[in-house]
């Protein structure tokens, strides 16, 4: 796994935790030669991410539309920064350049891209391990929406065990390194038997 697409949120709320997992996650990517892919940000804690890997001299590509760039909140100091015409292209870029996926705390953007990669890790779409940094027990709401998805047989159990979570960052990388899809966790396979 030599580089991992990290969604987290434009914004920070300040939180001593967050900003500690998130140095943590920035450490473990340089102790592991990952690079950094994300979303270009300067702000918030995608700001904060690509600052504590730089810091530490490892690898960063940021992937941001043009309008956002002109709105002066694209990154100056990355490695790599590749500008895109739009919010799709943004999105399949960063997916295309990862290995894996890791979520931070974020909101309604961060969700969307999260839920997106992981409804194409469901169809079989990509094979990449894709990891829930779970600060603070930021995500055990979404978490228990999950199993209530399988409880009303919406959802398979196979398909909700591709959601690696942990709160340590070393840990979680761990788990996305041994991370294997196998063909029967796609949604056609045996569809009648929810």
């Amino acid at each position: 796994m030599k580089s991992i697409c990290v969604y987290c949120g434009a914004n920070f709320n300040g939180d001593p935790v967050l900003r500690t997992a998130v140095e943590n996650l920035a450490q473990t990517f340089v102790d592991h030669d990952i690079r950094l892919i994300y979303g270009g940000g300067s702000v918030g804690v995608m700001g904060i991410i690509a600052d504590e890997v730089l810091k530490r001299d490892g690898l960063v590509t940021g992937v941001i539309p043009q309008f956002l760039l002109d709105l002066e909140v694209g990154h100056k100091e990355v490695t790599e920064l590749i500008v895109t015409e739009n919010m799709h292209q943004r999105k399949q870029k960063m997916a295309d350049l990862a290995d894996g996926f890791v979520i931070l705390p974020g909101g309604f953007g961060t969700l969307e891209e999260f839920f997106e990669v992981l409804t194409w890790l469901q169809l079989g779409l990509h094979h990449k391990a894709i990891g829930v940094l779970n600060v603070g027990g930021f995500y055990d709401h979404l978490f228990a929406q999950m199993d209530v998805m399988v409880e009303h047989r919406l959802l398979k159990p196979n398909n909700r065990a591709l959601v690696l979570d942990s709160a340590e960052p070393a840990e979680l990388i761990g788990k996305m390194m041994d991370f294997k899809a196998v063909p029967e966790t796609v949604w056609y396979k045996d569809r009648d038997l929810i």
